[in-house]
C-alpha cells in the first residue's frame, strides 16, 4: 500500500474512534501513534519521538500541578460563592457574574480544571435557586471555552499553536484579548435569552442564595498566599519569556518547583493528580500527525487548499476561520488543531502569509469548540459530572445554547481577523 494512503488510513481510522468514544481517546491516539510507527516503513521512531513537542508537555504539566495545589484552597469555591453574593439573588445576574468569573479564571489555568472545580459549587448554587442546573452547568463551559482563548495557557490548542507558531504569551494575549473581551461582552448581554426558560426562581430559591457565606471556604490561607505568589511570577515569567531567553515550559516549571518546596506538598499527592491521561493523548497526536507530514500527506493537502482558494489570503483566512470552528464541534479541538499546525506550516512554506491564518486556526477551533458536547474536552468533563450527579445533559440541550454561541464568537471572530489582518 502506498504510505501516504497507509498513513492517511490509520489516521482516519483513530479520528472515528476517538470521534465515537468507545474506546477511551489517549488509548485510541497512542494505538494510532504506535500503529504508524510499526506498519509504515519509512517512518522512524526516532521521527516520531522527535516530533513530540516536550514544551507543550512539560508546560501542561507544570500548570497542572499549580492548579492543583491552588485547588486545595478552596479559593474556586469562595470565588463562586462570592458570584452568588454579587448577583444579590438574582438567576440572571448570579449566572452572569459565574459566568465572567469563570472566564477569567479560565484565561489564567487550564479551563478544564477551572470547570472541574467551579461546577459542583454551580450544582449548589442551582439547587438553591431551585432551577434546572444543567443550563447553569453549559453557560459556565462555553464562557470557560471563550475565556480560554485569551492566553496562551488557557486552553489546549493556543498552547499547540503557540509552540509551533512561535507566538509568545505576550503576543497571545494582545492578539487574543480584544476578541475574548468583546465575545464575552455580548455573550453575557445573551445569557437572559438563552435561559429565559430557566430564569424564574422562586423567592425562597432566591433567599436562599442570598444567605450563602464566604467564611471558612478558604481552609488553607498560607497556601493560598504561596500558590498566589508563585502564580503571580509565573505570569510574570510568561510576559517577560522571550526578554529572558525561556520557554515557556521552563517558566511554568520552574514555578511548580517552587511551589512544591515552599509548600511542603508531597509529590507523590500531587503528582498523581496530574492529568497523565491528557499528556499521552498528546503524545499520540503528535506521533500519528507527524505520520501525515512525513509520508507527504500534509503537502497534498496544502496544495489543494491552494487549488481551491486560489492562492487568496482572505479566503484562506475565513475558510480556515469557519471550517475550523465546525470541525472543532464535530470532533474534539486539539487532535483537529494537531493536524492543521502543519497544514498552515506548509501553506507559509509555499508562500503564504501565515500570521492571518493561525489567528483564524485559534478563533475557529477555540469558539467552535462551543458548538457540541464533544467538541472540547471542557464540555465532556462537565456533562459526564452533570449526569454523575444525576442531571443528565442531551446532545440536542447543549446544541441549543452552543449553535447560537459558536455563531455569535465565530461572526465577531471573522469581522475581527478581517479588520486586524486582512
Amino acid at each position: 500500500m502506498n504510505e501516504a494512503l497507509l498513513a492517511s488510513t490509520i489516521f482516519i481510522l483513530t479520528y472515528a474512534i476517538i470521534a465515537t468514544e468507545r474506546v477511551d481517546r489517549t488509548v485510541a491516539a497512542l494505538v494510532g501513534g504506535m500503529a504508524a510507527i510499526l506498519l509504515i516503513p519509512s517512518y522512524t521512531q526516532e521521527t516520531a519521538f522527535h516530533a513530540i513537542d516536550l514544551n507543550v508537555i512539560f508546560l501542561l504539566a507544570a500548570m497542572m500541578i499549580i492548579a492543583n495545589i491552588l485547588s486545595e484552597t478552596g479559593i474556586f469555591q469562595w470565588l463562586a460563592v462570592r458570584a452568588v453574593q454579587l448577583g444579590r439573588g438574582d438567576p440572571v445576574r448570579i449566572i452572569q457574574v459565574l459566568v465572567l468569573v469563570t472566564a477569567l479564571t479560565s484565561a489564567l489555568l487550564d479551563n478544564v480544571t477551572v470547570v472541574v472545580l467551579m461546577a459542583p459549587v454551580t450544582l449548589f448554587v442551582a439547587s438553591s435557586l431551585e432551577v434546572s442546573p444543567g443550563p447553569f452547568l453549559i453557560a459556565e463551559v462555553l464562557a470557560s471555552n471563550i475565556g480560554g482563548a485569551a492566553t496562551l495557557i488557557g486552553d489546549p490548542p493556543n498552547i499547540l499553536i503557540g509552540s509551533a507558531a512561535n507566538i509568545s504569551f505576550t503576543q497571545f494575549l494582545v492578539n487574543m484579548g480584544p476578541l475574548v473581551v468583546v465575545s464575552l461582552f455580548f455573550f453575557a448581554l445573551l445569557l437572559p435569552l438563552l435561559l429565559r426558560r430557566v430564569m424564574s426562581a422562586s423567592a425562597l430559591g432566591a433567599k436562599k442564595t442570598l444567605n450563602l457565606q464566604t467564611e471558612g471556604l478558604i481552609g488553607q490561607p498560607v497556601l493560598l498566599r504561596q500558590s498566589l505568589v508563585i502564580l503571580s511570577l509565573v505570569f510574570i515569567g510568561f510576559l517577560l519569556h522571550s526578554v529572558l531567553n525561556l520557554e515557556t515550559a521552563t517558566v511554568a516549571l520552574t514555578g511548580a518547583a517552587l511551589l512544591l518546596l515552599w509548600s511542603g506538598r508531597d509529590a507523590h499527592h500531587t503528582l498523581r493528580e496530574v492529568e497523565w491521561s491528557t499528556l499521552f493523548f498528546f503524545v499520540g497526536l503528535f506521533i500519528l500527525v507527524e505520520s501525515l507530514v512525513e509520508t507527504g500527506v500534509i503537502a497534498l493537502a496544502a496544495q489543494e487548499v491552494l487549488r481551491i482558494t486560489g492562492g487568496s489570503l482572505p479566503i484562506t483566512t475565513m475558510t480556515i476561520l469557519w471550517g475550523s470552528a465546525l470541525a472543532s464541534g464535530i470532533i474534539d479541538n486539539i487532535p483537529y488543531t494537531a493536524t492543521m499546525i502543519p497544514l498552515i506550516q506548509d501553506l507559509g512554506a509555499r508562500g503564504m502569509d501565515t500570521w492571518p491564518l493561525w489567528w483564524a486556526l485559534t478563533i475557529g477551533a477555540d469558539f467552535g469548540g462551543n458548538l457540541t458536547l464533544i467538541g472540547a474536552s471542557a464540555n465532556v468533563v462537565v456533562v459526564s459530572f452533570a449526569q454523575r450527579s444525576g442531571h443528565r445533559i442531551t446532545f440536542a440541550q447543549f446544541l441549543r445554547y452552543g449553535a447560537i454561541t459558536t455563531f455569535l464568537t465565530i461572526a465577531l471572530g471573522a469581522i475581527y481577523v478581517w479588520i486586524r489582518y486582512l
